[in-house]
């Protein structure tokens, strides 16, 4: 396994770890103990973002500034959706 393939499994790794500290935060009776859960929770996105800034800066993740008209086209198609009936 290379370094991008370690930091990409590093991100993914922190993305599920990081849904289930919300999970477990949202399911939890004890109030201290959820705040913990959410303190792990913010800190999970914090390391989520530095992972994704280091590999960025290594050229392994190329994100493009999207134009202003492709981002307001965006907006407009998703806003006028309306949730799923469940």
């Amino acid at each position: 396994m290379n370094d991008q393939e370690r930091m990409t499994d590093f991100i993914c790794s922190e993305k599920k770890m990081s849904a289930n500290y919300d999970t477990f935060a949202s399911e939890c009776v004890s109030l201290p103990l959820r705040d913990d859960f959410l303190k792990i929770f913010n800190q999970s996105h914090q390391i989520q973002t530095d992972l994704f800034k280091m590999s960025q800066s290594k050229g392994w993740y190329q994100v493009e500034q999207a134009p202003q008209s492709k981002v307001s086209q965006a907006y407009t198609r998703f806003s006028n959706q309306q949730p799923a009936a469940q």
